[in-house]
């Protein structure tokens, strides 16, 4: 019986060394160090497209196309709020904070919205992310947002196009 107690206690250790060293990795978040300073994009932006795509069943809705906007404004300090205001629905803000850090081994920027983790947060490889003098582009097909499609009040996971002009 002893020797079935340390059998047992053995394999409880070892399931707890290997399940706790297989941690996610830390997501480190920096204000600077990206393809541009973040303090760029400070000012209120509205979109020419909207484009959220439904992974499950590839459905595209650009919200812009079909006659609602999209409205970015991002304030010193780097946060960000997004109004998104799809035709014939109520508007709807959501907010956070914008950083550069790491999306699985490749530079991005991320968005923690408030009230959630680093890791809960939205990544946009810097592929997808692009700043001009009048425009700004973000876009990942990574599952980085999310949309109510049906208009039944359950938001969906949704890849995001995004392409806004500089008011």
């Amino acid at each position: 019986m002893k020797n079935l107690t340390k059998y047992v206690m053995l394999i409880t250790l070892l399931f707890l060394a290997v399940s706790c060293s297989e941690d996610e990795p830390e997501i480190i978040l920096a204000k600077e160090g990206g393809p541009f300073e973040i303090s760029e994009l400070i000012g209120n932006w509205e979109a020419t497209q909207g484009v959220f795509l439904r992974i499950s069943d590839n459905l595209v809705v650009d919200i812009v196309a079909d006659g609602g906007s999209l409205s970015l404004t991002v304030q010193s300090g780097d946060r960000c709020t997004f109004t998104v205001e799809p035709f014939g629905r109520e508007a709807y803000t959501v907010s956070g904070e914008m950083y550069w850090g790491d999306y699985e081994g490749n530079d991005a920027l991320i968005i923690v919205w408030d009230g959630s983790s680093p890791d809960e947060g939205s990544f946009f490889p810097v592929q997808g992310v692009e700043l001009t003098a009048t425009t700004f582009s973000l876009g990942c097909l990574s599952e980085c947002g999310e949309y109510d499609f049906d208009n039944n009040g359950n938001f969906e996971v949704a890849d995001l196009g995004f392409e806004f002009v500089r008011n």
